[in-house]
C-alpha cells in the first residue's frame, strides 16, 4: 500500500432526547470522522472527544491538521499511534487504521483479535436524568430491552432512591446504576444501601475520581458491586484501584482506540476484576468498532446509536438488547444509511 493521507472532519449528531448525567446535558452530541486514505482504500474512524478531559472537535482537527502521520504503513500502528497523541485523536485515527487493515486483508476486525463475535454480550439502554416522569416515560419507551443503566447524581437522595423505586416497580429487567462522580462517599453509601433491595447488578463511579479509598470505603460498606469509569481512562490507571472496584468501563475515547482498549482489558483481568465495554454519544462508527472488542467483555454498554435521532451511518446492530457484529473487512460499516 502507498502514501496514507488523512483527513477530519466534525459531525453533528442530533439525539432523542436531551441527554442528562451529573455534570451537564446535551441536545446535539459532536464527533469527528477521521478518513485514512491509502492506494484505493480508505479506513474510517471516530474521535469522540470529552469535554471534561479537555478535548473537543476543534481540538481533534487542529491536532491533525498540524502533525502529520508518522509513517506510509497503516500496519506499523506503534509508530502511527504514539502515546504523546491526545486520547480521542489517537482513538479516531486507531479505529480508521484497523478498519483499513482490515480491508486490506479481507477480514473484520473480530476475525483480527481472534474473536467469536457470538460472545458479544447484551448491551444496556441508558435512561438520562430527566423529571421523574420524563424518565418513566423513556422506560416505558425502552422497556423492549433486557437491561436499563439509569443515570443519577443530581436531585436529592430521596428523590433519587424514589426514581429508581419506580423505574423497578416498572420494569423486571436488570438494572444498572451510574452516578457519574455526583455522590460523596457517605451519600453514595447511604443511597446505595436503600437501593439494595431492588436486584441493582452494578453502580458505575459513584464519587469524585481520583481517590480510590473513596471507592474502597463505599464497595466495603455496601452490597452493590462498584464499578470505575472516570477513574480508569488507560491501563496503567488500574493498578491504584486494586482492593477498591469490581470491575471496570473500558472506553474506546478514553483508552485511545482498539490498542488502548485491549491493554486496559488485559491488565482489569490479571487484576480480577470484571469488564465493560462502553461508549459515548457517537455513531455507529465508534459503537461498532467497540462491539468488535466486547466479546472480551463481561458486560456491554454500546447504546450510543441508538441515542441518536439520525445516524449517518450503519454498522452494529441490535436484537433484543443482543450487539450483531457486522462481519464485513475492517469495522463493517457503511456510510449514508440515515434512519
Amino acid at each position: 500500500m502507498s502514501s496514507l493521507s488523512i483527513s477530519v472532519c466534525a459531525m453533528e449528531l442530533p439525539l432523542v432526547h436531551v441527554f442528562k448525567i451529573a455534570r451537564g446535558e446535551e441536545a446535539i452530541a459532536r464527533t469527528a470522522v477521521v478518513r485514512v486514505r491509502g492506494a484505493d482504500l480508505e479506513g474510517i474512524g471516530e474521535a469522540t472527544p470529552i469535554e471534561r478531559y479537555g478535548e473537543s472537535v476543534e481540538s481533534v482537527i487542529a491536532y491533525f491538521a498540524a502533525h502529520p502521520l508518522a509513517c506510509d504503513d497503516p500496519f506499523r500502528l506503534e509508530s502511527l499511534l504514539r502515546a504523546e497523541i491526545p486520547a480521542a485523536a489517537r482513538a479516531g485515527l486507531d479505529l480508521a487504521l484497523h478498519d483499513l487493515i482490515g480491508k486490506e486483508l479481507g477480514k473484520p476486525l473480530y476475525a483480527l483479535l481472534g474473536l467469536d463475535p457470538s460472545r458479544a454480550p447484551l448491551t444496556s439502554f441508558t435512561i438520562g436524568i430527566a423529571d421523574p416522569q420524563v424518565m418513566l416515560h423513556k422506560v416505558d419507551e425502552a422497556a423492549h430491552y433486557p437491561i436499563l443503566k439509569v443515570k443519577l447524581g443530581a436531585g436529592t437522595l430521596s428523590e433519587q432512591v424514589e426514581i429508581v423505586a419506580a423505574i423497578r416497580g416498572r420494569y423486571g429487567g436488570a438494572l444498572r446504576l451510574d452516578a457519574n462522580e455526583g455522590w460523596n462517599v457517605d451519600e453514595a453509601i447511604t443511597i446505595l444501601r436503600e437501593l439494595q433491595r431492588y436486584e441493582i447488578e452494578f453502580c458505575e463511579q459513584p464519587v469524585a475520581a481520583g481517590n480510590p479509598q473513596w471507592l474502597r470505603a463505599i464497595r466495603d460498606r455496601v452490597s452493590i458491586p462498584i464499578v470505575a469509569d472516570e477513574d480508569c481512562l488507560v491501563a496503567s490507571d488500574l493498578p491504584p484501584l486494586y482492593g477498591c472496584i469490581d470491575g471496570v468501563n473500558v472506553k474506546l475515547a478514553k483508552a485511545g482506540g482498539i490498542r488502548g482498549a485491549l491493554a486496559m482489558i488485559h491488565s482489569a483481568r490479571a487484576m480480577g476484576l470484571k469488564v465493560m465495554i462502553g461508549c459515548m454519544v457517537e455513531s455507529a462508527i465508534a459503537a461498532t468498532a467497540a462491539a468488535h472488542v466486547s466479546p472480551l467483555a463481561d458486560w456491554a454498554d454500546l447504546d450510543g446509536p441508538l441515542l441518536i435521532s439520525r445516524d449517518p451511518f450503519t454498522g452494529v446492530r441490535y436484537e433484543a438488547g443482543k450487539v450483531l457484529i457486522p462481519d464485513a473487512p475492517g469495522l463493517g460499516v457503511r456510510e449514508g444509511a440515515l434512519r
